[in-house]
């Protein structure tokens, strides 16, 4: 009997007892390829020793003092870091423990900024469907997952959401990718219209919309419309790059591929790279500056926030990816990771679409491609192939709902940053035996 515990207290899980570099290895010594990087998480793999000793230094220093009275030189130079090579002025790093925790201090923020310069009545937020921004109530409040919000509906703030850029399957066919951006662009308008712009504190996205959906990029110049619609109301820009950022599509900050810088940016999972629990909300100068010509006082904070050896693992890791050109790798394996895919699935009458920028790459599941009809929600085919990977010693990151909460199948790879040539065509092997054993032609 276990006393953990855990998420799905029903299904027994394996014992975990050793990482090296892609792999992680179970108890009975049986080895698996992370080509999800966990939850996209693991982005330099398991057991880099750099990371380590950073930790162990950090240790052997200070582990942890309170913000309340003290800073720390990491916690300084992890900021100074981040703000150096942040889009737009992107230059003030609020450390917290997760993607959740800087989703929740982005929000607080946005609302107090308009409080702070007397807008008060500026308390809507705007996201979209089909999108995840964390597991807090704020954070699921205004995300567009209904099937995790929906227990919870009565305890969360109301919030207004818009379409995703979803173009496999929401774009016209006579539509042009601008057309289609301007399309979406004037739904949030009309929204904010409808609200009363003096009414909407910010228009919430993820720049690369990660586990609810299946990686879906947008497409070009749609995040520079957005943009516009929110500069014409005075609407924040949140962008949620917990999942998509700091590295993973190739860019360490995502949004810089698509030439716009949001107002408030949050990160998280490869920032530490899952060596320490780290996130940040990034503010802008106009923001911050609105605080501290003002109260003085961002009413807000948790007790490990800017936790020192936090800091020191996750300043390790970039410090690392920046030393070997690990963004360089990530662009150039991710394209042969989606050419291989698209060379041995793109015939195969279940793969409806691969997409992605990176190594953060979707896989959607169909019923019939022409259609695009999703498969039989009651075939839980994600959960199968899921079970099928690991089996095969593969590990990946299905989910269900893809579509709209209830249909729709995908499995998102999100492979560490190191991987090389060969360990590319070994998940492309590995994926494809699953996927023939569970969906066979």
């Amino acid at each position: 009997m276990t006393h953990v515990f855990h998420r799905t207290p029903r299904q027994p899980l394996e014992t975990a007892v050793r990482g090296e570099g892609i792999r992680l290895y179970d108890r009975h010594g049986k080895g698996y390829i992370d080509a999800s990087g966990g939850a996209a998480v693991s982005c330099l793999g398991h057991g880099h020793a750099d990371v380590i000793a950073a930790i162990k230094r950090q240790l052997d220093e200070v582990a942890y003092a309170h913000s309340s009275f003290f800073t720390t030189q990491v916690c300084e130079d992890l900021a100074d870091f981040l703000a150096a090579r942040a889009p737009g002025d992107l230059n003030h790093i609020y450390f917290v423990s997760g993607g959740s925790e800087a989703v929740e201090a982005a929000l607080k923020l946005a609302r107090q900024y308009f409080v702070e310069i007397g807008q008060g009545s500026r308390r809507h937020f705007i996201a979209r469907r089909q999108s995840y921004h964390g597991n807090t109530l704020g954070a699921l409040a205004i995300g567009g997952n209904a099937w995790r919000r929906e227990p919870f509906l009565p305890l969360l703030t109301p919030a207004h959401h818009v379409a995703p850029c979803y173009a496999y399957r929401e774009q016209d066919p006579a539509e042009t990718e601008e057309q289609y951006a301007q399309r979406l662009a004037d739904e949030l308008d009309a929204r904010i219209r409808e609200l009363g712009a003096e009414n909407v504190a910010a228009f919430v996205a993820e720049t690369v919309v990660g586990a609810t959906a299946g990686v879906l990029p947008p497409v070009r110049t749609y995040l520079r419309r957005i943009r516009e619609v929110c500069d014409r109301h005075g609407v924040l820009l949140i962008l949620d790059e917990v999942m998509s950022g700091m590295g993973r599509t190739g860019h360490l900050f995502a949004c810089a591929e698509d030439g716009i810088a949001p107002d408030i940016l949050t990160i998280a999972k490869g920032l530490g790279a899952g060596y320490q629990p780290i996130g940040a909300m990034v503010a802008s100068s106009r923001i911050y500056e609105a605080i501290v010509g003002g109260s003085g006082y961002f009413q807000h904070g948790h007790t490990y926030m800017g936790h020192a050896t936090a800091c020191a693992a996750a300043l390790a890791v970039q410090r690392v990816i920046e030393r070997d050109g690990l963004l360089r790798n990530v662009r150039e394996r991710g394209e042969q990771l989606r050419a291989a895919l698209r060379r041995e699935l793109g015939g195969h009458p279940n793969v409806g679409d691969i997409r992605g920028r990176g190594l953060f790459v979707g896989i959607e599941f169909v019923a019939d491609k022409a259609t695009k009809q999703a498969l039989d929600p009651a075939r839980r085919a994600h959960a199968a192939l899921k079970q099928r990977a690991m089996e095969n010693g593969l590990l990946m990151y299905p989910s269900g709902g893809t579509v709209d909460g209830v249909r729709g199948d995908h499995v998102l790879l999100a492979p560490p940053f190191i991987c090389t040539e060969a360990d590319i065509a070994d998940i492309v092997g590995k994926f494809c035996a699953t996927v023939h054993s569970v969906l066979p032609a």
